[in-house]
């Protein structure tokens, strides 16, 4: 998996969220994050946000860390806007403070195994190996063009870092 330091400016979003935890997702009867991307992707979510920045371009965030990737976390699904005006009943809004990530990019792989395989690599990984501790303020993974087939879909997770 390829990885590189970065910096990104404050972005604001529109979509889904659900309070979750690791240990849930692992469990089909408590996972929250894959009914609820499904709902986004199955509702044409995404073409309800005014004021998009990169249409079809997903962003699914883990934010609100009660401690680290032990403790419950708030998942977001949704696409960057310009501005929070005009949002839809029922979608919320998510500002991500300006920060250094480390963005990883996987190698294609088929859904959702690739994205699997790359968090649990980045699980095992050192403070030294990944440039620094982790912040636990946000971090996300984008879903491009590249996440277009899922039988073929490659992505970038950041990681957000002190």
């Amino acid at each position: 998996m390829k990885k590189e330091l970065t910096n990104k400016s404050e972005m604001k979003l529109v979509g889904l969220t659900a309070r979750t935890n690791n240990k849930n997702e692992m469990n089909s009867h408590t996972s929250k994050i894959g009914e609820l991307a499904g709902r986004f992707w199955g509702q044409n979510v995404a073409g309800q946000i005014a004021n998009r920045k990169n249409p079809g371009v997903t962003l699914s965030v883990y934010t609100e860390y009660d401690s680290n990737e032990h403790g419950d976390y708030t998942y977001f699904i949704g696409e960057e806007v310009s501005s929070f005006e005009n949002i839809p009943t029922g979608l919320l809004q998510l500002t991500i403070p300006a920060a250094q990530y480390l963005k990883f990019t996987t190698p294609p792989g088929k859904m959702p195994e690739v994205v699997i395989n790359a968090w649990q690599q980045i699980w095992e990984m050192s403070a030294n190996n990944l440039g620094g501790e982790r912040a636990y303020v946000a971090d996300l993974e984008v879903y491009d063009q590249r996440a277009s087939d899922p039988a073929n879909t490659s992505l970038d997770i950041y990681i957000g870092i002190k």
